[in-house]
C-alpha cells in the first residue's frame, strides 16, 4: 500500500503538474445572465489539497452507503445509448492475455466493448470530404495504453476489480486526461456499490468530454437523486451547452427552477423551450403563468399575443383561453372580448367552445351588457352543472363581484350537493350572498353549514357572530367565538397556536361584544394579554433598534450554501443554488466568521501569556432571544386600537386592578406619544392621575399628575390632585421636589406650589420654613382663608418651639391670622373650630372651651366633596349624613378638657349627647 500511495503522489503531480490548486475560500455572488449555460469556472478540482480521486481505488469500505439500485439500470441504458462499434485485435498482444469470449459472461460483453471504444472509430460520414488534412488526426492514443484499457477492461469484465484498478492506476500515470481510465474507474466502483465515487469518475469523465450530453445527463439524474442541487444544476448547463437543441434538457432546467422557487428564470426557460419548439404551446403557456407569477403581467401578456398574431389561418383555443385570463383578471374584459371574437372569426367557429362562451359572457356582464351574458350563460343549467363545476363557480363569482346577488344565488344553487367535499366554500359563498341580500336567517343556516366543514374559517364566524348579535343571540355568538374546553388558548406557541380560537380577529370580536355587553371581567381576560405583549415587544424592539448581532449558528447557517450538502466531493465550488443577495450574505458571514476565529485564538494566546486558564467562550453559541411578532401589529397606529387602550384602562380601574393599569397607561405613553390624538393623551393621563392616588404606591402615577399639573398651572383642582398623590408617597421623591422648585421659579405668582412647599415643610417640622412659604403666599392672596389658616397653624407651631426667644408675640400673631380666617369665613364653624383647636393646643383650655362650646351650638349641613378634574364626576360617593358636622370633634375635644379638670360626669354627658350611635 505505501508503493501505491506514492504511485497517487505521482499521478497528482502529473494531473495538476507542480501547481496546487485549492478549493475558493469565497463565493462573490453575482447575478447570472438568463441566457448564460456555461459555468466553466465554478468547480475545483481538489486532488492536492483535498481528496485525490484515486483515493477512491484504495479504499473500498462502503459503511454507511446505501444500495444504489437504480445505478446500474442507469448504467446499462447509458451503455445502449452508444452505437455498437467494431473491435480491432493488437496484433502486438501477447497471447497469455488473450480470454475467449465464452470466459466472459454475457451480461458484460456490452460494457467491454463500451470501455475498449469509448473514444473509437468512427462510422464514415455520409457529408463530403474536406480537402486538408483532418482536425486532431494526429493526436492518436499510444498502442500501449490502448492495450492497458482492454486488459483493464477484461479484468472488470471476469470481476478481477482489483487488478482493474491496478491497470487503470498505471494508465493515470501515463495518461491523467484520458476519460476512458475514468468511466472505466466508473464501472468498477459501480459493481462495487459504491455510488457516491462511480458518479465523481464519471464527472471526471464528463469534464474531459464535455461535448458529450448524454452523459451530463445521466449525472444530472443522479446528482438530483442523491440531493446535490449545485452539481445537478451544473452538469444540466453542460449538457445545454453541449447540446443547445435538446428541448428536453431546457424542460428539465425550467422544471428545476420551478422547484427551486426561481420562477423568473423557469420562465425565461420555457419561453426558450418554446422557441426551439414552436408547435407546442404548453411552454408557452408555462411561460406566461410563471411570468404573470412574478408580476410581469404585461410580458406575460405580449409574448401570448405575439403568438397568436404569428398564427394567421387559426388561433389555439387554450392559449386565447389563458390569454383572456390574464385580461380578465387585470379588469380589460373589452380587449379579451375582442380576443375570443377574433379567435371565433379566424377558426371559423360556428360556435364558440364552452370556456370561452363563458368567458364572453362574464366580460359582457362587466361591459354592462347583462343580457347579453344571461344568453352566453344560457348553455349552464342545472342538469350539467355537475359536468361544468369550474365555469358555472366562475360564473356565480363573477356575478357576486359585480352585486347581481340573486343571478350569482341561482348558480351557487346549481351546484349544491354536487361538488362532494367542495361543499364548504359553497356554503360559504351561499351564505354571503344571503347576507347581502339581507335573508339572516338563511345565512346563518348556510355559515353553520360551512363551519362545520371548514372550522379554521375565521371570517366566516366572525361573520356569523355579527349577524347572530343582529338576531340578538349574544350568547350563542359568545359561545360560537369562544375557544372549545379541550383547548389550550392560554399558551401562544402551544401545538395549536394556529388554531381559530387564537386568531387576533376572534378576540377582538370577542372583547368588543363583552365591552358592549358590560362584562368588564371577561373583557379584561380576552383583550389584556395581547395589548400587555404587542406593548411589551415593541418595548423590546425600542431598546434594539441598533442592528441585531447574528449568532455563530447563524452564520455557520449562512455559509452552508455556499458549501454545498458534501464536503468530501471531488468536484466542490458550483454556483450554490440561491439568490444573489443571499450569496452576497453568505460571503460576508463567511468572512466575519473568519474574523471571530482569528480573534478567539487572539485572546487564548493572550490568556495562555498571561498565565490564566482559558476558558472557551461559547456565549456566541447562546441562541438570541426569539424575534417576536406582537400580536396585535397596529396597536400603536390604528385609532381603534387606541381606543381599546383607553377602554381596557377604564376597565381595569373599575375592577380595581390599578397596577396593571398604569403599567398599560405608562407604556402606551412612552410608545406611541406621537401617533396618539391629543384627546387620548389626556385620556389616558387623566386616568393615570385618578390611579396614582388609590394604589399602595402612587409613584407610578406622578408622570400622569404632573403633566397635568403643567398643562392646567393655575388650576387649584389640578394642584389637589397633584398633592393628594404626593402626600401618599411614604419616602422623599427627588422628582417632587425638583418639580415644585421648577413650578415656583417659572410661575412666581402662582400660590399652589408654594402652599405645597410650606405643607411639605410641616410634615418633616420645619415650621419655621413652613411660615416663611406660607407667608410668601400671604402676600399674593392676603384675603384667602387658607392661606391664613396655614400661616396661623405654622406661627402657633413655631411658638411652641425651644429656640424661640419672642414665643409669646409669635403665638399672638398665629392667632390673630386665625382670627382673620374667622372673619373671611363669617364665624363659620370650621374657623370657630381651629380657633378652638389652637387655644387647646398652647394650654388655653378656657379660651378653648369657649369656642368649642360655640362649635357645638352650631349645626352645619352637608356640602358635596368637590371632584378632582380626573374624577369621575357621575360616581356617586356613599358618606354618612353629617361628614361636615364638625359637632362631634369639638365635643370630644371639650370633654377631654371637663375630664382633665375633674368634671367627670360633665364629659360624660358630652359624650352620651354628641358621640354615642
Amino acid at each position: 500500500m505505501a508503493k501505491e500511495g506514492n504511485d497517487i503522489d505521482e499521478v497528482n503531480d502529473a494531473v495538476h503538474g507542480t501547481g496546487e490548486q485549492e478549493e475558493e475560500e469565497e463565493h462573490a455572488p453575482q447575478e447570472e445572465d438568463d441566457n448564460d449555460m456555461e459555468e466553466e469556472d465554478e468547480y475545483t478540482f481538489r486532488f492536492q489539497n483535498g481528496m485525490d480521486p484515486l483515493d477512491f481505488i484504495d479504499n473500498n469500505d462502503d459503511s454507511g452507503l446505501q444500495p444504489y439500485e437504480r445505478f446500474e439500470r442507469l448504467e446499462q441504458e447509458a451503455l445502449a445509448d452508444k452505437k455498437r462499434k467494431a473491435t480491432e485485435c493488437h496484433s502486438e498482444e501477447p497471447p497469455s492475455k488473450m480470454i475467449r469470449e465464452s470466459d466472459i459472461s454475457g451480461s458484460k460483453i456490452a460494457e467491454i466493448m463500451e470501455a475498449m471504444n469509448y473514444h473509437g472509430v468512427r462510422k464514415r460520414s455520409r457529408k463530403p470530404k474536406k480537402r486538408g488534412r483532418r482536425k486532431g488526426s494526429k493526436n492518436k492514443m499510444d498502442p500501449r495504453l490502448t492495450r492497458m484499457l482492454g486488459d483493464a477492461t477484461l479484468h472488470y469484465a471476469c470481476g478481477h476489480y482489483d487488478k482493474a484498478k491496478a491497470v487503470l492506476l498505471e494508465v493515470i500515470k501515463l495518461a491523467p486526461n484520458l476519460p476512458d481510465s475514468y468511466h472505466t474507474l466508473g464501472l468498477v466502483c459501480s459493481s462495487l456499490q459504491d455510488y457516491k465515487r462511480a458518479m465523481s469518475f464519471y464527472l471526471i469523465a464528463a469534464h474531459l468530454t464535455p461535448k458529450d450530453s448524454s452523459l451530463w445527463k445521466r449525472i444530472f439524474t443522479w446528482s438530483i437523486e442523491q440531493g446535490y442541487i449545485d452539481q445537478a444544476r451544473h452538469c444540466l448547463l453542460r449538457a445545454i451547452t453541449a447540446d443547445p437543441q435538446d428541448v428536453t434538457l431546457r424542460g428539465l432546467l425550467a422544471r428545476l427552477y420551478v422547484e427551486l422557487g426561481d420562477y423568473q428564470k423557469a420562465a425565461v426557460t420555457y419561453e426558450q423551450v418554446h422557441q426551439l419548439c414552436y408547435e407546442n404551446v404548453d411552454p408557452l403557456k408555462a411561460a406566461a403563468k410563471l411570468y404573470k407569477k412574478c408580476g410581469q403581467v404585461e410580458h406575460a401578456v405580449r409574448i401570448l399575443e405575439d403568438y397568436l398574431k404569428s398564427q394567421p389561418d387559426g388561433a389555439n383555443a387554450s392559449v386565447v383561453d389563458l390569454l383572456c385570463t390574464i385580461l380578465m383578471e387585470t379588469k380589460a374584459h373589452d380587449r379579451a372580448l375582442q380576443y375570443i371574437e377574433h379567435a371565433q372569426a379566424v377558426n371559423a367557429w360556428k360556435e364558440l367552445p364552452l370556456n370561452l362562451k363563458i368567458k364572453a359572457g362574464i366580460c359582457h356582464a362587466h361591459l354592462g351588457k347583462m343580457d347579453m351574458a344571461q344568453v352566453l350563460f344560457n348553455d349552464l343549467k342545472p342538469e350539467n352543472a355537475s359536468k361544468h363545476v369550474d365555469l358555472v363557480i366562475e360564473v356565480a363569482d363573477s356575478l357576486m363581484g359585480l352585486e347581481h346577488y340573486n343571478h350569482a344565488l341561482n348558480y351557487y344553487l346549481m351546484l349544491q350537493g354536487n361538488i362532494g367535499k367542495e361543499d364548504g366554500p359553497l356554503y360559504l359563498k351561499l351564505a354571503k350572498c344571503y347576507m347581502s341580500l339581507k335573508e339572516s336567517s338563511q345565512a346563518i343556516i348556510f355559515f353553520y353549514k360551512a363551519l362545520e366543514i371548514l372550522q379554521d374559517e375565521v371570517d366566516a364566524r366572525i361573520a356569523l357572530a355579527s349577524l347572530l348579535l343582529e338576531e340578538g343571540k349574544e350568547d350563542e355568538a359568545i359561545s360560537l367565538l369562544s375557544p372549545p374546553n379541550d383547548s389550550d388558548s392560554g399558551e401562544v406557541h402551544s401545538e395549536k397556536a394556529n388554531r381559530w380560537w387564537v386568531d387576533i380577529r376572534i378576540k377582538l370580536k370577542l372583547c368588543n361584544i363583552y365591552w358592549n355587553r358590560g362584562t368588564l371581567g371577561d373583557f379584561v381576560d380576552t383583550i389584556f394579554p395581547l395589548i400587555r405583549e404587542s406593548l411589551y415587544v415593541a418595548t423590546l424592539r425600542q431598546k434594539g433598534k441598533s442592528k441585531k448581532r447574528l449568532t455563530k449558528r447563524d452564520l455557520v447557517e449562512r455559509v452552508r450554501i455556499l458549501d454545498g450538502p458534501e464536503k468530501d466531493n471531488v468536484f466542490r465550488g458550483f454556483r450554490p443554488v440561491a439568490a444573489a443577495s443571499d450569496r452576497l450574505k453568505a460571503s460576508r458571514a463567511k468572512k466575519l466568521l473568519q474574523k471571530m476565529a482569528i480573534e478567539k485564538e487572539k485572546r487564548k494566546a493572550e490568556a495562555l501569556a498571561s498565565g490564566i486558564d482559558w476558558l472557551s467562550d461559547d456565549s456566541d453559541d447562546e441562541p438570541q432571544e426569539e424575534n417576536r411578532e406582537p400580536p396585535l401589529c397596529n396597536l400603536l397606529k390604528n385609532e381603534e386600537h387606541h381606543q381599546l387602550i383607553i377602554d381596557l384602562c377604564k376597565a381595569l380601574a373599575s375592577l380595581q386592578r390599578y397596577w396593571e393599569a398604569l403599567e398599560i397607561i405608562n407604556l402606551s405613553l412612552r410608545l406611541a406619544g406621537t401617533s396618539l390624538s391629543t384627546d387620548k393623551k389626556e385620556e389616558l393621563r387623566s386616568l393615570g392621575a385618578q390611579m396614582a392616588y388609590s394604589t399602595t404606591d402612587p409613584k407610578h402615577g406622578f408622570d400622569c399628575v404632573k403633566y397635568i399639573v403643567q398643562q392646567h398651572p393655575h388650576s387649584v383642582a389640578a394642584w389637589n390632585c397633584y398633592y393628594k398623590v404626593i402626600s401618599r408617597l411614604e419616602n422623599r421623591d427627588t422628582r417632587h421636589y425638583k418639580f415644585v422648585r421648577v413650578m415656583q421659579g417659572k410661575f412666581v405668582d402662582c400660590v399652589p406650589p408654594i402652599l405645597i412647599s410650606g405643607h411639605q415643610f410641616t410634615i418633616f417640622s420645619h415650621h419655621q420654613d413652613a411660615a416663611r412659604k406660607y407667608l410668601e403666599a400671604y402676600k399674593l392672596l392676603p384675603e384667602n382663608p387658607l392661606v391664613n389658616l396655614c400661616v396661623g397653624t405654622a406661627l402657633i407651631n413655631l411658638a411652641l418651639g425651644f429656640r424661640l426667644q419672642n414665643k409669646h408675640q409669635c403665638l399672638v400673631q398665629g392667632l390673630a391670622f386665625l382670627y382673620n380666617n374667622l372673619r373671611i369665613c363669617e364665624n363659620s364653624q370650621e374657623s370657630l373650630y381651629n380657633i378652638a383647636r389652637a387655644y387647646h393646643h398652647v394650654g388655653l383650655v378656657t379660651l378653648a372651651a369657649v369656642y368649642y362650646e360655640k362649635v357645638i351650638g352650631i349645626g352645619e349641613k352637608d356640602y358635596p366633596i368637590p371632584k378632582l378634574p380626573n374624577e369621575n364626576p357621575d360616581v356617586i360617593e356613599n358618606h354618612k349624613p353629617g361628614y361636615c358636622d364638625l359637632r362631634r370633634e369639638a365635643a370630644y375635644n371639650l370633654h377631654l378638657i371637663y375630664k382633665k379638670s375633674g368634671a367627670i360626669d360633665l364629659a360624660r354627658q358630652l359624650l352620651r349627647d354628641h358621640c354615642t350611635l
